[in-house]
């Protein structure tokens, strides 16, 4: 059984947006971020460490880095910077995040 979430959203839409949140079709009003979402539906950990320990949404703006998810296959994904879409699909990011190196040719 899934505990209620603890959070509101402010969001008021008269559209829904339906996406794919840790493998369960979900659905968020139109106009919401990611972490919004994730934190109404189900208050679920948004990521987990190297070491197991499960994180969540933070700062809500975009400084903590705690809401990486994965976003259509894309991982560190910031939750809390981008909106719900029709069809996404968000997986839990596991592990360290990976930095990309710049390589020249």
């Amino acid at each position: 059984m899934k505990p209620d979430s603890r959070f509101n959203t402010l969001v008021k839409s008269t559209k829904d947006v339906n996406f794919t949140l840790f493998g369960e079709v979900v659905t968020a009003p139109k106009g919401s971020t990611l972490a919004a979402a994730i934190l109404s539906h189900s208050g679920d950990a948004f990521r987990q460490t190297e070491t197991g320990a499960l994180r969540s949404a933070f700062c809500m703006m975009g400084v903590c880095f705690e809401c990486l998810v994965e976003v259509n296959g894309n991982p560190n994904t910031q939750s809390c910077m981008i909106l719900v879409e029709d069809k996404m699909v968000v997986k839990r990011q596991v592990g360290l995040r990976q930095i990309g190196i710049c390589e020249n040719d």
